[in-house]
């Protein structure tokens, strides 16, 4: 199986800054392993948009998945009551 090489948009970092140290391990390794699977069980496809949703505990990931270029664009992560306000 491939592996997919991991973007993060540039706003990515500042989504992460806000997250307590304690949830940001788990969702950086959340993240890491979609290089080997992009689409993990759990993960759902957003309606009406080319992006995917993944849960980490109480929060979202938001990503695209380019599979010509075998890319994966980390395009948003936050708390689940704020991250659908895109």
């Amino acid at each position: 199986m491939a592996v997919y090489n991991l973007f993060f948009k540039d706003s990515v970092r500042k989504d992460l800054d806000s997250i307590p140290k304690k949830d940001l391990q788990r969702i950086i390794e959340r993240i890491e392993s979609l290089t080997a699977n992009p689409r993990p069980v759990g993960c759902e496809k957003l309606s009406n948009l080319e992006k995917y949703r993944l849960r980490q505990g109480n929060y979202r990931i938001i990503y695209s998945i380019q599979d010509a270029q075998l890319t994966i664009w980390v395009v948003k992560v936050g708390h689940r009551r704020e991250i659908y306000r895109i």
